[in-house]
């Protein structure tokens, strides 16, 4: 596994509290492969326009699969990432600021630790999310792509580390989009990779990855009766992460991976299997090289797909709508609803 050279944590002295005094709002996002921040203003037509952005795949939850800690080199990275976000917070006004990990932190024997330890070195108010308030934030940011003739909606991000399932009840002209159940699975691309990466490049590996994500969905679906209400029409299969944008670019043949082309795009699913087959045909070397993937996720495509297909067989559906935005822009969207301005 490639190991990114960065300089040592210790060069940056930690970072004064950004203002909260401003127009903008900032969301902050620290996944089991990511660091993320999105700062935006009020305006444009999905409610904010976005004005900074910050991403960096900082692999903290590498290790984490097989020692239930995180590492030292992985905390390192991370921290870095964070005074990063930090420096860029700290030249804005910022109205509104939530930063948030997410399953690495959760699993982490040493999350805790972690935590005191990023918030001393960077001022950001880092807090840990559970579950369902990941899975209610992504339902906010990819409400507005339901349409009025759908009753139900079933959401999936497959994440780095954990997959988070959303049963959601459309909005009417009463109410707003309700979360009535979701799911997370502690199979990511990240632990999927560590575990069963090098074989989900063979069609045995491959299968035996997506029948055990499908085992785990279907209790799920037990519950919830998920596959009889799709039977029943009005259902809405909605994907947010990398592994659905990339099929969805692989599957519009884009040159070069587009957000603008991918968000909202409803695919046909047989048009998303040839997607699928497509990226699992090319091996490690056409997956480094391809546009819509390259070096930085090219072990993580296939563990991704191998859930992909698990949700594919347990819940069919003609289509699945592509949702660029996820966790950071409904962060954002939050703020900005709140009645006063507040600091998470």
């Amino acid at each position: 596994m490639v190991i990114m050279d960065l300089p040592p944590p210790a060069l940056a002295a930690p970072q004064r509290t950004p203002t909260l005094s401003g127009a903008a709002f900032a969301a902050l996002d620290l996944g089991t492969n990511n660091c993320r921040l999105l700062v935006a203003a009020r305006g444009g037509p999905g409610g904010f326009r976005v004005i900074d952005s910050f991403s960096r795949a900082v692999r903290l939850g590498e290790g984490l699969e097989a020692t239930g800690r995180l590492s030292e080199a992985a905390m390192d990275r991370a921290v870095i990432a964070l005074q990063a976000c930090a420096q860029k917070l700290g030249r804005r006004q910022i109205r509104g600021l939530d930063a948030v990990a997410t399953e690495a932190c959760r699993r982490a024997d040493n999350g805790a630790e972690f935590l005191a330890r990023a918030r001393a070195a960077t001022g950001l108010p880092l807090r840990v999310i559970g579950a369902r308030e990941e899975a209610a934030l992504a339902m906010t940011s990819c409400a507005p792509l339901l349409a009025p003739t759908d009753r139900r909606a079933l959401l999936f991000d497959i994440g780095g580390g954990s997959t988070e399932i959303a049963w959601v009840r459309a909005a009417s002209r009463e109410h707003p989009p309700e979360l009535i159940g979701y799911t997370s699975l502690p199979l990511g691309v990240v632990t999927l990779a560590e575990r069963a990466g090098a074989s989900c490049f063979t069609h045995e590996g491959f299968e035996a990855v997506a029948e055990e994500v499908a085992a785990e969905l279907r209790r799920f679906d037990t519950v919830h009766s998920i596959g009889r209400e799709i039977a029943a029409g009005g259902v809405r299969m909605l994907g947010t992460s990398g592994t659905v944008t990339t099929l969805a670019g692989v599957a519009l043949a884009l040159p070069r991976y587009s957000r603008q082309a991918v968000d909202g795009q409803v695919i046909e699913m047989d048009a998303a299997d040839k997607a699928l087959a497509e990226l699992f045909s090319l091996g490690r070397e056409g997956l480094v090289a391809h546009p819509c993937v390259g070096p930085e996720r090219a072990e993580f495509v296939l563990p991704g797909c191998a859930v992909f297909a698990a949700i594919r067989r347990v819940w069919p559906t003609a289509t699945v709508t592509v949702a660029d935005r996820g966790l950071r822009e409904g962060m954002l969207l939050r703020l900005m609803r709140a009645p006063s301005p507040r600091r998470r």
